[in-house]
Parts: structure tokens; sequence; C-alpha cells
């Protein structure tokens, strides 16, 4: 039997270590086919979203993928998102959290080396958008 991985449940515990001190969890995700994340705001071949409670709807985060709804320039979209597409999760207070490994897939091939640029809503609906904050350098990779 092989055994599950670490890496969804540290994910779990991270994301709520986050809520649990009032800091705003945002993941960052290498694309490719098998994620479904609006392709405007993918940068790169990766996106940086916030998921917090306030940001999303129905989020659901299974051991294999992270699904929810949250709203891009006004629009509601249902993103899904595969664990193993996950590079990072962190406060965007702080930075503190963790990284870990992603194995190398097929690039996104909608990504480009433009600066990010969040994904702009109504002030207070919470929406997922791209980190404003720098991604932390000093996280640990997790294999």
């Amino acid at each position: 039997m092989q055994e599950t991985s670490t890496k969804p449940y540290l994910l779990r515990a991270l994301h709520e270590w986050c809520t649990d001190n009032g800091y705003t969890p945002y993941i960052v995700v290498r694309v490719d086919d098998n994620t479904a994340v609006p392709p405007a705001h993918v940068h790169d071949g990766q996106i940086t979203l916030n998921i917090s409670h306030l940001a999303t709807n129905h989020l659901t985060m299974g051991n294999d993928y992270i699904e929810f709804e949250s709203r891009f320039n006004g629009q509601v979209e249902q993103l899904f998102i595969p664990v193993a597409a996950v590079s990072a999760l962190y406060a965007r207070e702080t930075g503190a959290g963790m990284g870990f490994e992603v194995t190398p897939s097929q690039a996104y091939p909608g990504g480009d080396d433009t600066d990010p640029q969040p994904a702009s809503s109504a002030s207070g609906s919470g929406a997922a958008t791209r980190a404003e904050a720098p991604k932390p350098s000093h996280l640990k990779v997790i294999k």
C-alpha cells in the first residue's frame, strides 16, 4: 500500500494556522493542463491566490485537489487545483509559510513573463487575487 503524501495535511494545517492568527493564506500554484484557474491571471506559468474564507466560497482542501469559487473582475470563477501543483502556502502579512516541491509538467500555454497584475474586484468582496506581497524566499521546500 502506498503511503499518503503529507502535503495536503500540511496545506490544511497552514491554512488553519493563518486563519487562527488573523493572517491571509495565499497559495502559489504551477499552472498546467490539470489546473483550472482564470488564464488572464496566470503569469510565467503560475498564479498566486488568496484562499482565505472571505475570498472563497465552498472551499474544499482535499488530499488530491483544492477546489473553490472566487470572483475575478466581478465574475464568479470555479477553480480546481491539484495539490501536486501547489508550490507554496504562506501568510500574506508576514511571509511565514512553507514551500513544496512541484514535479515539472507541461507549461501553461497562456503564461507569460509580464509583471503580475492584481485581479480587480469590488472592495470587500474577498476575491482571490494575485499576491501583492512578494513571494517569501525563506520558505523551506518539502519534498
